[in-house]
């Protein structure tokens, strides 16, 4: 068996998780893929022959191994055994194009790449447009005899204690206002992660946990799932988002938990199926990504389901603030209070001075569970990691309680007249119209005020509007330097990542619209 004794630094990685479940409850399920089960004994097995493969194939601590596939036993597998050689996975998403997974892949400089059927092609072309070639391997065959080693052809790798500080997954944040930048998520980041999300969303193997965010997300890791294995519940993993399939699963599989963000769980409550779902397993759901609508938390609540809002990002592990069930309709577009073992603070834009006290202010993150740094890129890792504080680019407001809301991105921000307008604030008031399914706004330049705001907005079908009705409801809802000049209907809103707007994409997809139709200056 290879050692996974972890050393005197080395107390908080998570490569041994799978051999103290499968020591406890063998036979629990450890994960249900496509109806597939696979126990917590049968995943320690697979990993403890996946991890001696790796080795054998000369991969070992401080490389690592990227990915091209979606959720997957598989891929769990991969996770646990690169966790316990010292080896960071890398799960790369299979919706970028080539150029841009061809960027990421050269700044990772692998020693492996992992793809299956349905990522073929891509990995092929991926692959034929590299300056320098990386072994390919199809997810399936790694835990095949002598097919790493063949792939590779690498002498031999010694095992070597794994530490706390060892990267353990690289994730690409979103790149919603620059280039997408490699996160290093270490061990130690990890562990206090899921020990902060313990504490306040308790998980035991009596649990079942429906996975459906895409694992290139760190979400897809650390809301939820590696806790479960952690604590010997069991992960049901969803490939796709299917609100019908979905649904049908909670009853099936007995869900008690999922995590998802507001735009999936207005899908679920939009389903035909919703009404006469059978949710009375589903004892809490998790919301992030943005707040859930108030009318939207009514429709959870009038089923049973408790909801927990949170706030996160990619490098604070993700998770930052949360709003517990009981607080969710009182305080509904809150973020909440931090998370056990993080602490926040608020500081001036203008100046960094420290806001004490009920105010507005840039977040400010520290604790166990910030993340390493950026791969390759120390001047954006020293831009953001400051005197042990992460530094979030997002705009937060505090309460006299204690209470956060998460007021928008601090490059989001628009100056009009001399008054700042968070975007997201208008984003908000659009959606309480009931024709407005989702919206974007953005400032850009003008004459008079120096900026404006345009909306363009995704309309529900079956609801009569207009943009002079839009403007009107605005109106009634915001400061009149607040509303924006026009709102645009769209078919649909440029993402990046799940149910995060693209805010670059619709500046574009703005100032192509307003030529078109000449009103562009």
């Amino acid at each position: 068996m290879i050692s996974t004794h972890p050393g005197p630094d080395g107390l908080h990685t998570l490569g041994r998780w799978p051999t103290a479940r499968a020591r406890m409850a063998p036979g629990h399920p450890a994960v249900v893929d496509r109806g597939v089960t696979v126990s917590y004994g049968e995943l320690e097995s697979r990993v403890e022959s996946l991890a001696g493969a790796l080795l054998g194939a000369g991969v070992g601590r401080g490389m690592r191994v990227a990915t091209l596939v979606g959720n997957s036993a598989e891929h769990v597998v991969l996770f646990f055994a690169c966790a316990r050689v010292g080896a960071a996975l890398a799960p790369l998403s299979w919706r970028l194009t080539p150029p841009e997974l061809v960027r990421q892949v050269q700044l990772l400089d692998p020693v492996l790449l992992v793809t299956e059927e349905e990522t073929g092609s891509l990995a092929r072309e991926v692959g034929a447009r590299l300056t320098r070639p990386v072994p390919t391997a199809y997810l399936t065959e790694l835990e095949r005899s002598g097919v790493l080693r063949d792939l590779t052809r690498r002498p031999p790798a010694e095992p070597e204690p794994v530490a706390d500080e060892d990267p353990l997954l690289i994730v690409f944040t979103s790149g919603s206002v620059s280039a997408p930048k490699a996160a290093v998520l270490s061990h130690r980041t990890c562990w206090w992660t899921n020990l902060s999300l313990s504490r306040t969303l308790e998980l035991t193997e009596r649990d079942v946990v429906l996975a459906v965010l895409p694992q290139f997300h760190a979400g897809g890791w650390n809301i939820q799932p590696l806790l479960a294995w952690w604590t010997g519940a069991t992960v049901v993993l969803e490939r796709t988002f299917d609100p019908g399939r979905v649904l049908r699963l909670i009853a099936e599989q007995r869900v008690s938990t999922v995590m998802g963000v507001p735009t999936q769980y207005l899908m679920l409550a939009e389903h035909p199926a919703f009404p006469d779902a059978d949710l009375s397993s589903l004892r809490s759901a998790v919301v992030g990504g943005a707040p859930m609508p108030p009318p939207l938390l009514r429709t959870f609540h009038a089923r049973g389901v408790a909801l927990t809002q949170g706030y996160g990002l990619t490098e604070a592990g993700p998770n930052v603030l949360c709003l517990p069930p009981h607080e969710a309709t009182e305080r509904a577009g809150w973020a909440g209070v931090p998370y056990p073992h993080v602490e926040v603070a608020l500081a001036d834009p203008a100046t960094g001075e420290r806001v004490e006290g009920a105010g507005t202010g840039e977040l400010l993150v520290r604790g166990p569970g910030l993340f390493t740094g950026y791969l390759h890129d120390d001047e954006a890792t020293a831009q953001v990691l400051r005197d042990g504080w992460l530094w979030t680019g997002d705009v937060a407001l505090r309460d006299a309680d204690g209470y956060l809301r998460i007021v928008d991105r601090l490059r989001n921000i628009y100056i009009s007249g001399g008054e700042n307008v968070a975007p997201a604030e208008v984003e908000a008031a659009l959606r309480r119209h009931p024709a407005v399914a989702r919206a974007a706004v953005v400032g850009r330049p003008d004459e008079r005020w120096g900026e404006v705001g345009v909306a363009v907005v995704v309309l529900r079908s079956g609801v009569a509007t207009d943009e002079h009705d839009l403007l009107e409801h605005c109106r009634g809802l915001l400061a009149s330097f607040k509303v924006p000049t026009r709102v645009l209907a769209v078919p649909e809103l440029p993402e990046v990542g799940i149910g995060k707007t693209d805010q670059s994409a619709v500046r574009a997809l703005v100032e192509e619209i307003l030529e078109r139709t000449g009103e562009r200056r």
